[in-house]
């Protein structure tokens, strides 16, 4: 005789239900700089104290140490190029680090001690990276661009810009790679800019927030922008117009960030300073820097 057996099928998370990712406490109160590999493990800064890399294996629900940082570094800020390196942020010696794939020795990519700290990054599809830079006690901030020059010595300065920004946190590009997104923490300010070469031009405000309530920001390749609430308790995601989409609800009040990854680029991993921890959610699009990643963009 026989017997149908009928296999359930699994349904697919619902879309914008944040939940609890990894245990509490994993991460110190500097949890921050999520980014993805290409094969989907999950890195974030300062695992069980500052100066390290913790990672998240795909799949996994806990983390593990990757690499501790040389004496003295602490990291802000994680992303990944196309050819596979990381680079972080290393606010305290004003340092950015490069991470070969596989390898555990972090060297030196750019050093200037003419930057306040550098903050967050974004990298672009011929890997230039663009760095926040905020003075926080002066309430203002830059954006620097570093990449090789000519001779093939990595070259940084300082991008001029039409306004006086504020303290610049958040940034990413458009899916074309032509704007640059800014957000500043003591207005809680939104500004898009148009990449020219070495400068920054016509500045658009795109939204507004209470002050001292945005952190992180990424763009998704329908070039919305998903905004860190801090201290909301939220993720904003907002059209490239400025128009409010929706609102995130998180488990935790303290977003500082959050990055793209999963199989097709859908999954949101937000780094929770309330608690140490990460949360996830599913999304409808995939993330920018995610399709970089993997090529297929």
């Amino acid at each position: 005789m026989l017997i149908a057996v009928a296999t359930a099928a699994v349904a697919d998370p619902a879309l914008f239900q944040s939940s609890q990712l990894t245990p509490a406490g994993e991460y110190t109160f500097g949890i921050e700089g999520p980014a993805v590999d290409a094969a989907g493990n999950l890195f974030v800064v300062n695992f069980g104290k500052p100066g390290t890399i913790g990672r998240l294996a795909a799949g996994a629900s806990t983390s593990e140490k990757y690499i501790d940082l040389p004496d003295g570094s602490v990291g802000v800020s994680l992303r990944f190029a196309r050819d596979g390196a990381m680079y972080i942020a290393d606010y305290k010696r004003h340092t950015i680090f490069t991470l070969a794939p596989e390898s555990r020795e972090p060297a030196v990519w750019f050093q200037s001690d003419a930057m306040s700290q550098p903050n967050d990054l974004t990298i672009a599809r011929d890997g230039t990276l663009y760095a926040s830079d905020p003075d926080w006690k002066g309430r203002s901030g830059r954006i620097w661009r570093i990449a090789k020059s000519a001779d093939s010595t990595v070259q940084g300065t300082p991008m001029p810009a039409p306004r006086a920004m504020g303290t610049t946190n958040g940034i990413d590009l458009s899916p074309d790679g032509r704007t640059l997104y800014v957000g500043e923490s003591n207005s809680g300010q939104v500004w898009s800019y148009t990449i020219a070469g070495l400068a920054l031009t016509n500045p658009r405000l795109l939204a507004t927030f209470e002050p001292n309530t945005i952190d992180g920001l990424r763009t998704d390749v329908a070039g919305r922008l998903l905004i860190a609430r801090i201290l909301k308790g939220q993720i904003a995601i907002v059209a490239p117009s400025g128009k409010p989409i929706r609102a995130v609800v998180l488990k935790g009040k303290e977003p500082t960030n959050l990055a793209f990854g999963g199989p097709d680029g859908k999954t949101v991993y937000v780094t929770q300073r309330q608690g140490g921890y990460i949360e996830t959610f599913r999304t409808d699009q995939q993330g920018r820097e995610r399709c970089v990643v993997m090529g297929t963009c």
